[in-house]
């Protein structure tokens, strides 16, 4: 098994990066994905997060308002960051603990298996072979939370704000794919990498596992 992380910020482009690696043959561990099935209704997590934030939070068919949520944890005010601090520290553990039966699952195949995490640069890993970030300019990616979420303009910065800078998450990739361009664009780019991870699986396969080198450090800005 090749096990190697995705991430990129908010409004990247990240999930559709994800489904064309799927669309290759590629295992995705979907962190966000799990997320949403841990915060289902009446489940131990979901249940946390109202003691935590109220039950403004829980729609009236049981279901978590995700809305209502991310106004308290990503709005402009002084308790914001505390609260998002608290609601990662209730959901995160529980996450990696279904991350990691996810991979274990995968183990002994010789799969190329991908964890699309948000977060990881915020947590790296000390157990992958690559970090791949999917990378746009932030007020591009403001420009299409906008248009294609129909988010706030300022709410869309908020959440960018809220995470670590893009010259940080670039800092920590191995491969990065430039999201700046078209959707065929974005193919090519996709396509060049899952070549680069084809290769990498047997490099890991004949090599020690300290296999980050910079020679497989591939940035484009």
């Amino acid at each position: 098994m090749l096990l190697v992380g995705l991430t990129g910020g908010i409004g990247a482009g990240k999930s559709t990066v994800s489904a064309i690696l799927a669309e290759h043959g590629a295992v995705i561990v979907d962190a966000d994905q799990i997320a949403r099935d841990l915060q289902s209704p009446g489940s131990p997590v979901l249940d946390r997060m109202a003691e935590r934030f109220g039950d403004q939070i829980i729609r009236s068919d049981g279901s978590l308002d995700r809305a209502a949520v991310a106004a308290v944890v990503f709005g402009d005010t002084p308790d914001a960051k505390q609260a998002l601090t608290d609601l990662n520290g209730i959901v995160h553990p529980a996450m990696q603990d279904e991350i990691k039966r996810q991979i274990e699952a995968q183990r002994h195949t010789d799969r190329i298996v991908v964890l699309d995490f948000p977060l990881l640069g915020e947590n790296p890993r000390d157990d992958i072979a690559a970090t791949i970030v999917v990378d746009i300019d932030p007020d591009v990616a403001v420009q299409r939370l906008v248009e294609f979420r129909g988010m706030d303009e300022a709410d869309a910065r908020n959440r960018i704000a809220s995470q670590i800078s893009r010259e940080q998450r670039l800092e920590r990739a191995t491969h990065v794919v430039d999201n700046s361009g078209d959707e065929a664009a974005l193919r090519r780019e996709v396509d060049e990498l899952w070549r680069q991870l084809i290769m990498l699986r047997g490099r890991v396969g004949r090599s020690r596992p300290d296999w980050l080198m910079p020679t497989l450090r591939r940035r484009r800005r």
